[in-house]
């Protein structure tokens, strides 16, 4: 009888923690205390405690249960289909919901309300909902940044007049710049796999007080997802899978994902494989952009194609494979240890703006091939967080990384037989050590160190593709060339009152630049470059509620770009005709920039949102003509060649404002908009004046959103203004073959706009499918700067399963 009763108790004991669920928030995996958990007429009720956790005991097995927090969407749901997910259930937070916690100031969490620089956060939830092709494109979907693309396998951002090399990003807190982040536009961001984004954090303006060289006009913080421990002694196995295909290139692609967890252990394990075809444009727009013949090789002579369909842009379609895995240890509430290792690489992809350069009779195309070889990123970070009770600080963070950074560039002129192939490697190692000090009453101290290695491996080679006869050839940079920085910094935040917020920061970076130079190919007039500099930056601003509905933020900061590697080492054709050369006589550019903002809620109906910035550049880094040994023209690659180089040749300055808007009809209807206007002019020594080159036209976008319980629509336009001939960059005037003529003859990049639809729906047991309808007009546009025509008429399918 004993026995009996024991194992009746142990069999209830057994059904009462099996009926205990944990409510999560759907994004960070937090623990949601304070849920109100109904059913339908209110008879039977629940709370979940400050651990997420609350019993459905009272409940029948598929009665509908209610789960209602202020601050989240309500989510219903059964007690049968809980227990298959493993007794957990996630709500997904209210839009509305304006405390929201952002990492990317401070490297710590602090609620963006305080602060003074304008943010944008995009969350694992919105990206599965853009459903995007690349993380390039996650960026572009949200509205606010403008994003070029010279090739299918690309996508260099734009923010407030800046790119490439002096924007920053980051991922998981490592930086990802390198030593060969050049001027022209980069595609490294495709090599974050979206699907494994938990949240992008983007900083507008200055961030060198946190990030140091190259934070000028922005700074990209991708925050990928992390391992989930488990909630019970149980092993907790999750995971997903998803498929997303696209009709304007034949895109298929596959996506999987599982993660292990334990109380103290959890492994997540990621991989997608994409394969994209040749992309397809639009019907209606320019002529000029269609592609109308293209480059073969046909019994050991090259031809000229005519193409059957020239809206295909031949060839534009490469494969690209991105796997992650991380591990972390969490033995008790103080330590917390993280390892991640990543991994993407591409297949070889064509650039598609030098394949339709035309020649010099303007009778045929410059090149038969040109393309980069695979771009290959590795990345191996070990993160261990400690909190509290330390005598100077609440929290310590140490993060260590290296990565290792793979391309080539691959071109041939038209009837020639040499190929000529530059490759190069990076390796690039970091240390960073972050602490939070919360000790003195209202302020809040945040300050940590860095270090950070570069070095650079480069060679040239020249091969006859009828003989294989293969040979050295000039490198794109000196090889074994090295660039280090040492930096600390001070940030600050100081409640002054309940509704004042003030910030400020100060930090100092040194830089040393190290490079030896071949003059096998190139008479260089020296023999190696040492540059040895150092800055400081800081920054200012306050958060001003003066009503508990209206935000005044304003904010001013400095910031700077160190010469690296890519600046004063570099040999290349930077257009046709031209050839960048060496220059080792560089110094620092320096950024100051003003920002205020203001945000007005109606009732958390309405939220209005503004900006406006200014930022002056002094001794910008540029590319202007240049003597090489007392000669202005050169032989390269056979071809003789005005020469350029890397000056610290001018001022520039940027302005601009923006604005959102954000209204919320009903609980099911809601509006949403953009608009970025900005303008830029770089000022040359010698008083002449040109438009910024990486000065976006203004762009914008309107959305209709409709949502319920498990589908979510979204109506939405995209639109871009006209750059004038005279808004043009002098640079740009020269790619007249990527831009449309205006009336006079003169290249110009027409205004468009495009028409487009995306949906979710939840199925229910995990799944998820989404249909997106691109440019239903079927507009043939190409986006300011652009090389590749965007696509036209686009129909994305997507499939997604949670278990």
């Amino acid at each position: 009888m004993r026995h009996l009763i024991v194992l009746l108790f142990f069999v209830c004991f057994q059904e009462i923690s099996a009926q205990e669920i944990v409510v999560l928030d759907r994004d960070t995996n937090e623990p949601i205390p304070n849920v109100a958990v109904y059913n339908t007429d209110k008879s039977k009720t629940a709370l979940t405690d400050f651990n997420g956790k609350c019993s459905l005991l009272a409940f029948d097995y598929n009665e509908r249960i209610t789960f209602k927090h202020l601050s989240y969407d309500v989510r219903k749901s059964t007690k049968n289909l809980i227990r298959k997910k493993g007794n957990r259930i996630f709500l997904t937070i209210k839009p509305q919901e304006l405390n929201e916690v952002v990492m990317s100031i401070s490297k710590w969490e602090q609620q963006k309300k305080d602060i003074p620089q304008k943010l944008a956060s995009i969350d694992a939830r919105t990206i599965a909902f853009y459903n995007p092709q690349t993380a390039a494109d996650a960026l572009a979907q949200s509205g606010k940044v403008f994003v070029q693309k010279s090739q299918l396998g690309g996508g260099s951002p734009m923010i407030r007049g800046f790119a490439t090399n002096r924007l920053l990003l980051s991922v998981d807190g490592v930086r990802m710049n390198n030593a060969i982040f050049r001027g022209g536009n980069v595609q490294n961001v495709i090599s974050i796999d979206p699907y494994t984004i938990k949240n992008t954090e983007i900083i507008f303006g200055p961030g060198s007080v946190i990030y140091g060289s190259d934070a000028i006009g922005g700074v990209m913080n991708f925050y990928t997802k992390k391992p989930t421990y488990a909630t019970t002694e149980e092993l907790d196995f999750s995971g997903s899978t998803a498929y997303r295909f696209a009709s304007a290139n034949n895109e298929n692609t596959f996506h999987v994902d599982f993660n292990l967890g334990k109380k103290k252990w959890a492994f997540l394990t990621s991989a997608t494989y994409n394969s994209f075809g040749d992309l397809t444009m639009g019907e209606h727009g320019p002529n000029s952009y269609l592609r109308t013949n293209f480059v073969e090789r046909r019994n050991g002579q090259d031809v000229l194609v005519f193409n059957e369909n020239p809206q295909k842009q031949t060839p534009t379609g490469y494969d690209q494979i991105n796997l992650l895995q991380k591990i972390a240890y969490k033995p008790n509430n103080t330590w917390d240890y993280s390892l991640g290792a990543y991994y993407s690489t591409t297949s070889d992809y064509s650039r598609y703006d030098r394949l339709i350069r035309p020649n010099s009779s303007n009778d045929g195309l410059r090149s038969a091939e040109w393309f980069y070889g695979p771009q290959k990123w590795f990345m191996g970070n070990l993160q261990i967080n400690k909190k509290g009770k330390g005598k100077f600080y609440d929290g310590v963070r140490l993060t260590t990384a290296y990565q290792h950074f793979q391309e080539s560039r691959n071109s041939r002129g038209f009837g020639s037989l040499d190929r000529f192939t530059t490759r190069e490697k990076v390796d690039a190692f970091s240390a960073n050590i972050d602490f939070e000090n919360k000790k003195i009453g209202d302020l809040r101290l945040y300050y940590g160190a860095e270090y950070i290695y570069n070095k650079v491996y480069s060679e040239g080679r020249q091969k006859n593709i009828e003989t294989n006869v293969t040979s050295n050839a000039a490198s794109r940079y000196p090889n074994g060339s090295t660039w280090e920085t040492l930096a600390g910094y001070l940030n600050t935040e100081y409640k002054a009152k309940p509704n004042f917020t003030l910030l400020s920061g100060i930090r100092y970076s040194h830089v040393w630049v190290n490079a030896v130079f071949d003059r096998t190919f190139f008479p260089f007039p020296f023999d190696n470059a040492n540059l040895n500099n150092d800055a400081v930056t800081g920054s200012l601003g306050f958060s001003w509620f003066p009503k508990e509905n209206l935000q005044i933020t304003f904010n001013g900061s400095t910031g700077f770009r160190s010469p690296n590697i890519d600046d004063i080492g570099k040999v290349f054709d930077s257009e046709p005709g031209s050839v960048v050369v060496p220059n080792p006589d560089l110094v620092p550019e320096y950024a100051y920039n003003t920002e205020l903002g203001i945000q007005k809620n109606f009732k958390d109906k309405v939220v209005l949102k503004g900006a406006a910035f200014y930022t002056y550049l002094v001794d910008a880094l540029v590319r202007r003509d240049f003597e090489f040994n007392e000669q202005s023209e050169i032989d390269y690659n056979g071809e003789l060649s005005n020469v350029q180089a890397i000056q610290n040749a001018a001022k520039a300055y940027v302005y601009g404002f923006e604005f959102g808007l954000e209204a919320f009809l009903s609980d099911q209807l809601s509006l949403l908009s953009n608009l970025t206007f900005t303008q830029g002019i770089e000022e040359e020594d010698d008083g002449t004046d040109s438009p910024g080159r990486h000065v976006a036209p203004t762009f914008g976008d309107f959305h209709i959103i409709w949502k319920n319980q498990r589908l979510k629509a979204d109506v939405f336009l995209n639109y871009n203004g006209e750059v004038s001939f005279d808004d043009l960059a002098f640079s740009e005037r020269a790619k007249d073959f990527i831009y449309a003529s205006d009336l006079n003859g003169n290249p110009f990049s027409p205004s468009w706009y495009t028409l487009n639809f995306r949906s979710q729906y939840e199925m229910g047991n995990g799944l998820k499918a989404s249909l997106n309808v691109e440019n239903i007009t079927d507009q043939r546009y190409r986006t300011y700067s652009s090389g590749i025509v965007a696509p036209g008429l686009n129909l994305i399918l997507g499939l997604g399963y949670s278990f």
